[in-house]
């Protein structure tokens, strides 16, 4: 009977273990779905600021119908930066 609870404890564990996982990769899935759905809409209706980087090196630089700039962040959020806060695209 020990042995038994043993092993049930053990299947249970990898269950609890293996189910963490599948969220984990569910939640990266559909992150990266969210920000290439938003990255198409906004290369359809926004213009792309193609000379320009975001503070921390985020490309591509968007500019909406307000004139306002923004970047797509890896969950798929619009990430609004002022034009002063840009920084030239580095020369390759």
């Amino acid at each position: 009977m020990k042995k038994l609870s043993i092993v049930l404890f053990v299947m249970f564990g990898a269950v609890l273990g293996s189910q963490a996982q599948v969220d984990s990769t569910a939640k990266k899935v559909g992150n990266k779905t969210a920000e290439l759905t938003v990255k198409g809409k906004s290369a359809v209706v926004d213009e792309v600021y193609k000379d320009k980087v975001g503070a921390g090196g985020q490309s591509p630089i968007y500019i909406d119908h307000s004139s306002k700039y923004y970047y797509i962040d890896k969950k798929g959020k619009k990430v609004y930066v002022s034009k002063s806060s840009l920084k030239d695209k580095p020369k390759t």
